[in-house]
């Protein structure tokens, strides 16, 4: 399907710039870009014009997928409701997280994700799906089975990235027992000795499969050519391990001395858009907003909140004086589109895909008006 679209009476966010004008679009490439208003096409009234968002971390699928402990909803149904949601809020590449490597009571069974990956395919091909959608593997390096789980996705194209982490108790994330044990123990109504069992075992399996399924995970990753991310590091020797493993992006370090080698390193790195709404983490670890302000924030993701990537981006451009709107967008758009090889999204200019949103914003909460996804009007 061809399409041709003018959109005129836009404030229009470039990669340095906010310029007011136009821009024409043929089929599903952007044409031209304008710094002149024009005559004819879709009037923005001022509006925003800014490219897709690039979602590269969203557990969001499972809430729709499993709404409650032991509920399985239609695959289909679950993954419509997902994506318009995403599309809704901006996203027009989104990375699905698909877990590997089974925790005790997590309740996925063996090839459960092998089968709502292909459930996503069934969708688009049968045209249910606004966004576009690749997989992000999260692989728990710490679970027996992980290895397992990953020959599920062996030759899988849509696999884009995947990540290394381990959620042992005195690892990364849960360096100490107070967060762990709200987590795992708390809301999960473990009594104690049940949870004393149950970081035992989880420390065992981390001692003995970590570092083995780390270093097997990434040489696949090399070798089928999907973009390798770190999870949660908080020491020098984690970035230097992730390094070793060829990461591209650091996703949400737990200290500012792993963000900042992390940075130093080349490394993209990622933080959560809900820790920029909310002011801080959820988890009591470092704030997004203290790392953009030190110039070693990259990347933000909607993680648990579609709607907070684009309203992270915008509150982080109002609240920290060193970043400028076209950066902060930017964080959601072209940098994490070139950290995974996505050269041909995330930025306005002649030539890209017209992944577009007309965005209204009066300094509170925005109003994403209108998706385009490659051209087409998706929402």
């Amino acid at each position: 399907m061809t399409s041709d679209l003018n959109i005129r009476n836009a404030r229009i966010v470039l990669t340095d710039e906010v310029i007011e004008g136009s821009i024409s679009i043929r089929d599903d490439l952007i044409a031209s870009v304008d710094a002149a208003n024009g005559t004819v096409g879709e009037d923005f009234e001022g509006d925003y014009l800014i490219p897709g968002l690039v979602e590269l971390h969203t557990d969001h699928l499972e809430t729709h997928y499993s709404p409650r402990p032991g509920v399985r909803w239609n695959a289909i149904s679950a993954i419509q409701a997902h994506d318009a949601q995403m599309a809704t809020s901006g996203i027009t590449t989104v990375f699905d997280c698909l877990r590997l490597g089974a925790e005790e009571d997590d309740g996925f069974r063996p090839g459960e994700m092998r089968a709502l990956a292909d459930a996503i395919e069934q969708a688009e091909s049968e045209g249910r799906l606004r966004s576009e959608h690749l997989l992000h593997l999260r692989c728990e390096v710490s679970a027996p089975d992980v290895v397992e789980h990953l020959e599920d996705f062996r030759n899988d194209p849509r696999v884009r990235l995947a990540s290394l982490m381990d959620h042992a108790p005195g690892q990364r994330q849960f360096q100490t027992m107070d967060a762990y044990t709200l987590y795992y123990k708390t809301k999960r109504g473990l009594s104690d000795e049940a949870f004393a069992r149950y970081v035992a075992m989880r420390q065992e399996q981390s001692a003995k499969y970590s570092s083995m399924h780390r270093k097997e995970i990434a040489e696949h990753c090399r070798q089928s050519g999907v973009t390798i991310a770190s999870h949660d590091d908080a020491t020098l020797e984690h970035v230097a391990e992730a390094i070793e493993d060829g990461v591209r992006l650091a996703e949400f370090p737990t200290s500012i001395e792993a963000a900042r080698a992390s940075h130093k390193a080349g490394l993209s790195v990622l933080m959560g858009a809900p820790n920029i709404v909310r002011g801080g983490s959820h988890s009591g670890n470092i704030a997004a907003r203290d790392l953009a302000a030190h110039g070693i924030l990259n990347v933000l993701s909607s993680d648990y909140v579609p709607g907070s990537l684009l309203y992270g981006a915008f509150k982080l451009a109002d609240d920290v004086e060193t970043i400028s709107l076209p950066k902060a967008i930017s964080m959601v758009t072209d940098t994490p589109a070139r950290t995974v090889g996505l050269t041909d999204r995330g930025s306005i200019a002649a030539g890209k895909r017209a992944d577009l949103l007309r965005v209204r914003w009066d300094g509170s909460v925005p109003v994403v008006r209108s998706v385009w996804r490659q051209g087409q009007r998706v929402a």
